[in-house]
């Protein structure tokens, strides 16, 4: 049985449900509704509503093409319903009278794809511990991330802020403390995360920051994104502007930017610049007023420093990418030899031997290694280091617990962690495959709780000789687990 609860806001009156003593309000808008020219400029503030609003069903989701080929049938929770208000949160609370701690969920899928509407975000078990779960949509690919000269780049992250801001002025009526707000989010969601630890603009919007899988190393060159907008426009017969690409339908936009994306992914050109490694064609760029230098070098020079930070990384990430579809088993020598060239090793073969080490690995093994090493592990590991002697702790995670799906062969792979971090393995068992332990759940749920509190999550800080907490397989607390590929990336990555 639920029941209804009415709270007040800046904004209007909105009416929610609580059942079994969370509180959840689902679709509340941050920003006006989307249209027009409006998909491709930044958003405009809340148009405040007279009467109740009814927030007891999800909002629409953001446009975009939704996850191709094998690995799609891994993220079977990913909804689709697009519709103008879309720039909207969801929020579970423990009670609408408190003053909880909050997390706000910004969700991965490679600033293409995802949406605060995945059941496995479902914020229930966060409220039921005491902390306000807000999740958050913003704009992706093209609508997100298009690059055309003007002043108007990185709409995506502007959307964060906005729904960041939303909650400073919104979330006391909702039970939340606005002085205690953690920013937490997966893969691109965790690369959006670095960006805003390092973001001028950002400032006193969040104390603590969670990156699950992504740190500060993935941004674009002004100069990269402006090719990338110049190729779109060029394959939709428009000029390169902001007012041309707003005049094509949205679904061909999407549809036109998903070709390039597999285009780049399949067969890398220089002319791509750093999209050839990165992988990913629309991402944040560098050299505006939201991210003036290359996250993780703001970082370096102190910004952020002031944030309790918790960074970490699966055991497996490459093989998320790989392993569906049987592409692992179909790398030749010459791609692994390739891809360390291509991330800048001075002897490929001497690294390529490295990885394959006494366990004689495959090629295909050995290039999702170095993919996953690349991508995931360094960043995460600079970043933590990038931090020594900062005024506010850093703790370092792995998750190494794999998952059952297709015959175990995806290991800990890349975003197998959310749900055990959510409290929401029911509704992820494509990835996670069958007999996920709850206990492990149990575990690291309650150390994510522990620190969105602003205690200790059960570890020591990662300046303490280099303290990491490895969750599932062996577990417990290691030294420098990562040692081995930290030394061999140092003057790399």
């Amino acid at each position: 049985m639920s029941a209804s609860v009415t709270v007040d806001t800046p904004s209007g009156r909105v009416r929610g449900t609580v059942e079994r003593g969370v509180a959840r309000f689902l679709g509340l808008p941050y920003a006006a509704p989307l249209d027009g020219a409006g998909w491709f400029l930044p958003a405009e503030p809340v148009v405040p509503w007279t009467g109740e609003r009814d927030a007891t069903g999800y909002g629409p989701t953001v446009p975009k093409p939704g996850y191709q080929g094998p690995v799609a049938e891994l993220l079977a929770d990913e909804p689709d319903f697009p519709g103008p208000e879309c720039l909207n949160v969801n929020v579970w609370s423990p009670g609408v009278d408190g003053a909880a701690p909050v997390v706000v969920w910004i969700h991965g899928g490679a600033f293409r794809n995802g949406s605060n509407r995945s059941g496995t975000y479902d914020g229930a078990a966060f409220a039921r511990d005491g902390v306000v779960f807000v999740g958050v949509n913003y704009r992706l690919g093209a609508l997100g991330f298009l690059d055309t000269g003007d002043e108007h780049t990185n709409l995506g992250l502007r959307d964060q802020l906005a729904a960041l801001q939303w909650v400073r002025e919104n979330i006391a009526a909702f039970g939340g403390d606005p002085s205690r707000v953690t920013v937490m989010g997966e893969s691109a969601g965790a690369m959006s995360v670095a960006c805003l630890l390092s973001s001028p603009l950002s400032a006193g919007l969040f104390s603590q920051a969670v990156m699950q899988s992504g740190a500060g190393h993935h941004a674009l060159r002004r100069t990269t994104a402006q090719t990338v907008a110049r190729e779109l426009a060029a394959r939709l017969g428009i000029e390169p502007t902001r007012e041309a690409f707003a005049g094509v339908p949205i679904a061909r936009v999407i549809a036109e930017s998903q070709a390039i994306d597999l285009e780049v992914r399949s067969a890398p050109d220089p002319k791509w610049g750093e999209i050839a490694l990165n992988t990913m064609v629309f991402e944040p760029v560098v050299g505006d007023d939201v991210l003036p230098a290359l996250p993780i070098d703001s970082i370096r020079a102190g910004a952020g420093a002031d944030v309790r930070v918790l960074i970490g990384r699966n055991a497996d990430e490459g093989r998320f990418f790989i392993v569906p579809g049987g592409v692992i088993d179909q790398i030749p020598e010459p791609m692994a030899l390739g891809i360390a060239a291509a991330y800048g090793f001075a002897d490929p073969a001497a690294t390529v031997a490295a990885y394959r080490g006494s366990e004689n690995l495959s090629a295909g093994e050995v290039f999702t290694a170095l993919l996953a090493d690349y991508t995931f592990t360094l960043p995460a590991l600079r970043l933590a280091e990038a931090r020594d002697g900062a005024p506010s702790d850093t703790y370092v995670y792995r998750f190494d617990q794999p998952s059952t799906a297709l015959d175990g062969r995806l290991g800990a792979t890349h975003a197998v962690e959310i749900a055990f971090v959510f409290d929401t393995l029911a509704a992820a068992t494509a990835l996670t495959g069958p007999g996920a332990p709850q206990a492990l759940a149990d575990e690291m749920h309650a150390a994510w709780v522990r620190f969105l509190r602003g205690e200790d999550p059960g570890w020591a800080p990662f300046a303490e000789a280099r303290a990491v907490r490895v969750f599932g397989g062996a577990g417990g607390i290691s030294t420098d687990p990562d040692a081995a590929a930290r030394a061999l990336w140092d003057g790399v990555r």
